[in-house]
């Protein structure tokens, strides 16, 4: 798979996700690159405030089931197979 392929098949799945799952994947991606940590200088404010934009994300049905997530993990590593 070249690399325009997988830049293409990463934005496709990005482009699906909500606000606190891009967030999310943000922080994952901080704490894998080279000499990352992810910046979480987090107040119980902030995560109060997160919290329930997450929830009214799922209130509004802004969210993905795990066989959702699947094929489209599935969908990235393998194509459309």
């Amino acid at each position: 798979m070249t690399l325009a392929a997988i830049d293409k098949q990463l934005y496709s799945c990005i482009e699906q996700l909500s606000i606190a799952q891009k967030k999310s994947l943000l922080g994952f991606i901080k704490t894998v690159l080279p000499g990352g940590k992810e910046e979480i200088p987090y107040t119980i404010e902030e995560y109060n405030q997160e919290l329930h934009e997450a929830e009214a994300e799922i209130a509004r049905g802004e969210f993905s089931t795990n066989d959702e997530v699947f094929a489209m993990t599935h969908k990235m590593l393998h194509g459309d197979k």
